[in-house]
């Protein structure tokens, strides 16, 4: 019996090619690339969850009121742990770490490799397995690091590095360091990602901040006793807090900060590891939104649900062709069951061909889809008993309600009707209901698109207030003193015409090469507030490498010996200090022992910081008391690329033994919206797949609805109507459709990506024309696919029609 369902189905399919040929394609699409999509979210959703004590390791944060509102931060003092531990019941373990780059040597061969400076219980709280040494105690002492195989194979050329010594540039000084452990590579998911492990206090600043409480730097996390809740380690706090943040308090107080809701004017709070990844704090509250995972996994569900929803419209509509069949078969005897049987049986195998080719296609496509949507996904992270066992239990729910509705409507019907071949479905109020949800998800993408590639190109092309186009920035990463090396850089380029200016800061703008994004910022007393303000340690020729607009004042200069006690701030710092009047008559104190540092100059307003964040109070300096970190280096637009090829041959002559990591500002800038391009690609990508599969799915119905109303087509041509109208009778309740799910879409759309554009200080005006534009684009789809094939049904001979049964 079954073997007999099996070659009538199979029969039915190859009857009917096309819409067969039309779901197989639409479907195979959908679930091929809803695999991939669901591969990236998965992957990202994975995040730190390979950590074996995930459930109860936390970063500390802290929340402190200020008169503009709270402020978030995961920047520690020194002290800070140490003293946390001793005098705060309920930490199993605490670790300090701090991310750097480090130059490291063996040999004669120098590396730039990634370094995370850590605490040894780094490794009790965290899961990065150990291949060789001790794996509970991979850094056996003060002087000794661990490494990844990938750091070993770079240093040594194979994993067997135990005992072998290898030298780290700390500061100015080179520290030897024996390897006592391999590392297993840290996995892609992880969001700390490091070569080697440095022992905390070996960086340069531990010992001069070893007892200092106002200078922080880096994050610090812990892992609480069995039983102690993160509710009530937060509570426990609140002493520790006050004691040593007192005189921070007492300030805030004074400057007119407001307590939170629980009375405090700071507070420590713990955020779980396994949120890390999806925590943001620049809007003084902690906000953990896994928005790009949940919109992947969204847009993969919408694209299957047009291709499903194609396949229930195509399967209701061919129930017509076959009424008679229906009759026959229940005339036979045939139950409801046997007939529920039969279709979904069909229903199951155009599903099981199309998942086949689909895992064929996905394969195909992965290497080209990680390199489009920049992913490290891949297959492994679906291949978990979860995760196969809810995609089985998808596929049979799909399958039964996608192929079983239309089956047990064929099912239900009356034989004599069957027989006459009447069907009464309503009006097709399923068929304009799928199509009308189709179309709004359409219009959603669309105009999702549309902003997202908007938003992309406002900040790709707006004015950022320097040259990002002309300038070069290169990561001092070499032994050299950095003032030394822009120096030589100077010299070396002093005779090439293309190249305007060199010169250096303590921090890149954008994320370059070396991935380094940071920032510092510093506190301080004036005129009996408290005023913060992001520093910058710069060269001379600064503004003038960068095109920095220079409103007042000066520049540091080499003709002005004092500079040293000088700084230059932009607009908003001019703000920030109330002295809008007259900005260059400011001088500040830093402490009660420090000597004035006089205000010479003021710049313009320009992002220093990622474009998603307001522009902040900044401050320059001129101290060779602490290191430059990034060249600058402006060529003349003629022949740039000839240009930046003298720069790198400038460097090599000057740091041999660096590797050069220079890129251009617009690269840079390009590369702190990654995750925004990456998003607008997949909604651009999700966008086209569903436009195609609601083509696939129109063309199929405007086949089935044009045979239909063969007959009546061929009437109206015999009465006199014109090609034109027939075409517009017959596409126009599509439109109607598109228009209702214009109406639909448009809200909705609207809203979600409000929210989401105000994330960005600087964004794209959510203008009408955007989801004007998407629901003209869905109409304009329409009309062409269904246009197509009625116009082609309302030219031909009206005789022919008429005369066909």
């Amino acid at each position: 019996m079954f073997k007999n369902y099996l070659k009538i189905a199979w029969r039915n399919l190859l009857k009917n090619k096309v819409f067969t040929a039309a779901n197989i394609v639409g479907l195979t699409l959908a679930f091929a690339i809803a695999l991939l999509l669901t591969m990236t979210a998965l992957f990202e959703l994975s995040y730190d969850q390979f950590h074996e004590n995930k459930g109860s390791v936390f970063q500390v944060y802290y929340s402190n009121q200020t008169p503009k509102g709270s402020d978030l931060s995961t920047a520690n003092p020194i002290p800070f742990a140490p003293a946390l531990k001793e005098e705060v019941p309920g930490i199993k373990n605490i670790a300090r770490a701090l991310s750097e780059n480090a130059l490291v040597s063996y040999g004669d061969n120098d590396f730039n490799l990634d370094a995370e400076f850590v605490d040894a219980d780094y490794f009790s709280i965290f899961s990065f397995p150990t291949v060789m040494g001790d794996s509970n105690k991979p850094m056996q002492n003060q002087n000794s690091v661990a490494i990844t195989e990938e750091a070993a194979k770079k240093l040594f050329g194979t994993t067997d590095g135990i005992g072998k010594i290898v030298r780290v540039l700390i500061g100015k000084e080179e520290k030897p360091f024996t390897v006592s452990g391999i590392l297993k590579s840290i996995p892609d998911n992880s969001s700390v990602s490091f070569d080697i492990a440095i022992p905390f206090d070996s960086h340069s600043e531990y010992k001069e901040n070893i007892d200092v409480w106002d200078a922080r730097n880096h994050p610090v996390y812990l892992q609480l006793e069995d039983g102690v809740t993160k509710s009530q380690f937060e509570k426990s706090t609140v002493e520790f807090t006050l004691l040593h943040n007192e005189g921070q308090m007492e300030n805030m107080k004074r400057d007119g900060a407001q307590p939170d809701v629980n009375g405090n004017y700071a507070q420590l709070g713990l955020l779980p590891y396994t949120d890390k990844r999806f925590a943001n704090f620049n809007s003084g509250v902690l906000n953990v939104k896994r928005t790009f995972p949940y919109m992947v996994l969204g847009i993969a569900f919408l694209i299957i649900f047009i291709a499903c929803a194609n396949f229930v419209n195509m399967n209701i509509a061919l129930g017509e062709k076959r009424l008679k069949e229906i009759g026959m078969r229940k005339t036979l005897g045939a139950v409801k069951g046997q007939l529920f049987g039969q279709f979904w049986l069909e229903s199951i195998m155009v599903f099981v061909i199309a998942i086949a080719l689909a895992l064929v296609l996905a394969n195909l496509l992965i290497d080209p889809y990680k390199t489009l949507f920049n992913t490290d996904a891949t297959f492994a992270n679906l291949l978990t008993p979860t995760i196969l066992g809810s995609f089985l239990v998808g596929i049979l729910l799909v399958t039964l309600i996608t192929g079983g509705y239309p089956a047990l409507l064929l099912s239900k019907l009356n034989t004599l009707n069957a027989l006459k071949g009447k069907w009464e479905l309503g009006k097709n109020g399923v068929r304009n209901a799928l199509i009308v949800v189709q179309f709004v998800i359409a219009i959603v993408l669309i105009t999702g698109t549309l902003v997202f590639q908007g938003q992309i190109q406002f900040m790709r092309n707006k004015n950022l207030g320097f040259n990002k186009e002309q300038v070069v920035s290169i990561p001092l990463n070499g032994k050299k003193d950095s003032y030394r090396v822009i120096e030589l850089l100077r010299n070396e380029l002093q005779g090439n015409g293309n190249i305007l200016a060199v010169s250096g800061s303590d921090n890149n703008l954008g994320r370059g090469k070396d991935g380094s994004l940071s920032k510092s910022i510093l506190g301080f007393e004036y005129k009996g507030r408290i005023v913060h303000s992001n520093v910058l340690t710069v060269d001379y020729d600064y503004a003038k490498t960068l095109d920095l607009q220079l409103l007042e004042g000066r520049m540091f200069s080499k003709e002005y010996s004092a500079d040293s006690l000088s700084m230059v701030i932009n607009e908003a710092m001019v703000r920030e200090l109330n002295e809008v009047n007259n900005p260059l008559s400011t001088r500040v104190y830093f402490d009660e022992d420090s000597v004035a540092y006089n205000v010479i100059g003021v710049l313009k307003d320009y992002n220093h910081q990622d474009i998603s964040k307001s522009i902040e109070p900044l401050t320059f300096f001129l101290d060779r008391d602490y290191e430059l970190y990034y060249a600058y280096v402006k060529v003349a637009p003629e022949d740039m690329a000839k240009s930046f090829d003298a720069i790198k041959s400038a460097w090599q002559r000057v740091e041999p033994n660096a590797e050069f990591l220079g890129s251009f500002l617009d690269e840079n800038i390009d590369r702190t919206f990654r995750r925004e391009k990456t998003m607008a690609t997949i909604i651009t990508s999700g966008s086209i797949l569903g436009i195609v599969l609601s083509c696939i799915g129109l063309f199929a119905m405007s086949l089935l609805v044009v045979a239909q109303r063969t007959k009546e087509i061929g009437v109206r041509k015999v009465i006199g109507a014109s090609t034109s109208s027939i075409t517009v009778l017959l596409t126009k309740d599509f439109l109607k459709l598109v228009g209702i799910a214009f109406i639909i879409g448009t809200p909705i759309a609207w809203y979600a990506l409000d929210k989401w554009l105000e994330e960005y200080a600087f964004r794209v005006p959510l203008s009408i024309w955007f989801f004007i534009g998407a629901g003209l684009l869905a109409a304009l789809i329409a009309l062409v696919t269904v246009g197509a094939r009625t116009m082609k049904a309302a030219a031909a001979n009206p005789v022919k029609s008429l005369r066909t049964d």
